[in-house]
């Protein structure tokens, strides 16, 4: 047996290697020191046969068949002719380097040879691969492959799954490791709501977060050896989902898998910033590059379809004197799109709306000190548009069978080359004639039937549209957070998490999603009130604290709002930007509070820091706990602040307003383990506490 090790920043991944076996990761935890005793390391874990495994028990390893009597999931499943294919994959050799791993495993009666590599990243994050190639005469289909299987070090018992809806993305379920594993998958096309691509394990404190970066159908399985076949571990596989005969290799061909990412830190807050270190430096395009992230005002929740040139130019004036540096026009600028019914495919300006074309309202945005952007839905179809009429062939369908709708759309089979050739003629004549500097892309439907080479097709009228307009940022739409993962953020500059921007449903969904993604990539507008799905009511203040915390923008009509609403906005939108350079380059610290309807979330970010401390209840208590403070330097002294404008009810129990505003000065020792004490008794309550660390 022989080992190797790969060394990140603070990890360490131990690998045992049986030539003509299996190759197996023994160790997977903080970095050891250089000269540890691998072997000895592996025989601490060793384990003797139990009476009920077969006489040599079987290690699934990197790469679990079932074979030599292992019962959990296999992480391939293949076809020759419609026959199982029954592999036998022995380890050839080990390519290893710095950060990194290749195992070379081949079945040479099957015909099959896999390769699985695993690279530390960035933030020290592991990147998993694999691909399987065809060494025989006849096509091979590959039915399922994972990118990752990990034998689960036995620490971890317990695990964090999301879930959700529309408009109630990513919420959590914990729960033990306990016989009958879990089992996710998604089937529309796009990862969607159920969180297949999504994990957290814990033991204690300590967490591993794990990832597809995939953005068509996904799945994941994390199963415990409750069979007592193998050495007591847990599998966590996961891997890109495919119809019936969807990937099939002729003679000779490869195919490897999208990435996985996986890591594990000594808390959640530290494993949030693993990876959006991570997203920030190797999946984020030209992050570095990036500038201020610019606010927002997108036009659909205040005037929906009722689209006028002069409407949004109004539109656009009241945007602009809240400070707004983006202007966006949603749905309805094309063909005959009045409503929802028709007109998608058709991505011509419509006359009706703008008998003058899009310029006028370019000039008069840009006029204003904003870039313009514009929302298009390329991948769907309305059987109502000219599109449709030319090619109804292009769309997903079986050959004579019906056409079922969603939202009253068909999907696009953006596999076919034709279908992409003109999607890219009609945005790139777009973004050639006008100058648009940003474009919300959406895909509203799920895929059904399904089609193969949707997800692959959709990478590459993005990758084309990229390349000829380099300038123009792009946001990743899907009836809010239904197509989110790493795959396609290598492609855009954000993502809206939800079409919910009820704020307090917000301090649920933003807080989820930053486990895995930077704030700065996050959506987070100021909604309406009564928010038009859940209907509350919801103060200015609270919405406005609440949108800081990601790429802040505004949902809403300047115009219908109070002077008093408006001026708060104002105020707001100028405290996000004095405050974005830390919100979207620092290491972002989840609060914890024993109040469970207190949200707590913290930036640092060189001699700065600022948190957002938010109540949703009636508190049971009048005094709220203090609020503890995180990330700081214990001997380092700090003036705290609480920027105004300040909660209209709960200003009113400050013991001192002019101390606040004076700022306190108190060490990180003292912040982190006493606290500061906020009045956090009334519901929709929220402060914002600006930290500046003293020259010493």
């Amino acid at each position: 047996m022989d080992f190797i090790r790969c060394d990140g920043a603070a990890l360490t991944l131990v690998f045992a290697l049986e030539a003509g076996g299996t190759g197996d990761c023994v160790y997977c935890g903080l970095r050891l020191p250089a000269d540890e005793g691998l072997a000895a390391l592996a025989a601490s874990h060793a384990r003797g046969r139990h009476e009920s495994q077969p006489d040599a028990p079987p290690r699934p390893g990197l790469l679990p068949e079932r074979k030599g009597g292992w019962s959990g999931a296999p992480a391939l499943v293949l076809r020759r002719n419609g026959q199982a294919v029954d592999t036998d994959l022995r380890l050839e050799n080990c390519d290893h380097a710095e950060g990194q791993a290749t195992f070379a495993f081949v079945d040479p009666v099957a015909g099959v040879a896999v390769n699985v590599r695993w690279q530390i990243s960035a933030g020290d994050i592991v990147s998993a691969t694999c691909t399987i190639s065809n060494r025989s005469e006849t096509p091979l289909e590959v039915e399922r492959l994972a990118a990752l299987a990990l034998p689960v070090p036995a620490r971890f018992t317990e695990f964090t799954t999301f879930s959700g809806r529309w408009a109630a993305e990513m919420q959590e379920h914990s729960s033990a490791i306990a016989a009958g594993g879990i089992m996710r998958e998604s089937a529309i096309g796009k990862p969607g709501f159920a969180g297949a691509g999504w994990v957290l394990l814990h033991a204690g404190e300590e967490t591993l977060g794990a990832h597809l970066a995939w953005s068509g159908d996904a799945w994941l399985t994390l199963a415990p050896d409750a069979q007592g076949s193998g050495d007591g571990r847990a599998m966590l596989m996961m891997g890109a989902g495919w119809s019936r005969g969807e990937v099939v290799l002729p003679p000779g061909e490869s195919y490897t898998t999208p990435p996985a990412v996986f890591s594990l830190a000594p808390d959640r807050s530290a494993l949030a910033q693993a990876f959006h270190v991570h997203a920030r430096t190797e999946v984020l395009p030209s992050r570095a590059t990036w500038g201020p992230r610019k606010v927002h005002l997108n036009s659909w929740e205040a005037l929906g379809f009722n689209l006028s040139e002069g409407g949004l130019m109004a539109l656009a004036q009241s945007a602009a004197s809240l400070g707004i540096e983006r202007f966006v026009l949603d749905d309805g600028w094309f063909g005959g799109r009045r409503d929802d019914t028709s007109s998608l495919g058709d991505w011509t300006v419509s006359p009706d709306v703008f008998p003058n074309g899009l310029d006028p309202l370019i000039d008069h945005v840009h006029a204003l000190g904003m870039d313009f952007g514009l929302w298009v839905e390329p991948e769907m179809v309305s059987p109502d548009s000219d599109l449709y009429r030319q090619h109804p062939d292009w769309c997903l369908h079986v050959e004579g069978g019906a056409r079922p709708t969603m939202r009253g759309q068909l999907a696009l089979d953006m596999a076919r080359t034709e279908v992409r050739d003109y999607l890219f003629t009609r945005l790139d004549a777009l973004l050639g004639e006008h100058p648009i500097a940003y474009l919300k892309w959406d895909h509203n439907r799920d895929l059904f039937p399904s089609g193969p080479g949707q997800a692959e097709g959709f990478y590459a009228l993005l990758d084309r549209l990229r390349a000829a307009h380099p300038r123009v940022e792009i946001e990743s739409c899907s009836s809010g957070g239904g197509r989110i993962d790493f795959g396609v953020l290598t492609r855009t500059h954000r993502v809206w998490p939800s079409d919910n921007n009820d704020a307090i449903e917000r301090l649920r969904i933003i807080p989820a999603w930053s486990q895995f993604l930077p704030l700065e990539v996050l959506g987070s507008h100021v909604g309406p009130s009564p928010n038009p799905i859940t209907g509350r009511r919801l103060d200015m203040d609270f919405r406005a604290k609440v949108a800081m915390f990601g790429h802040m923008g505004v949902e809403a009509d300047p115009a219908r709002m109070t002077e008093k609403d408006r001026a708060t906005l104002a105020a707001h939108i100028a405290l996000y930007k004095q405050w974005r350079g830390v919100l979207h380059s620092g290491a972002l610290h989840r609060l914890a509070h024993p109040d469970p309807n207190v949200t707590g979330m913290m930036v640092t970010h060189g001699e700065k820091a600022l948190s957002l401390v938010a109540q949703t209840e009636f508190s049971p208590v009048f005094d709220a706990a203090p609020v503890r403070l995180a990330g700081l330097e214990p001997e380092a002294r700090y003036r705290v602040t609480l920027p105004e404008p300040w909660p209209g009810k709960a200003r009113h129990y400050l013991a001192n307003p002019d101390a606040w505003r004076q700022g306190l000065t108190l060490s990180g020792a003292a912040l982190m383990g006493h606290g500061l004490a906020l009045p956090l008794t009334h519901p929709e309550t929220a402060w914002l506490i600006a930290l500046e660390r003293l020259p010493q």
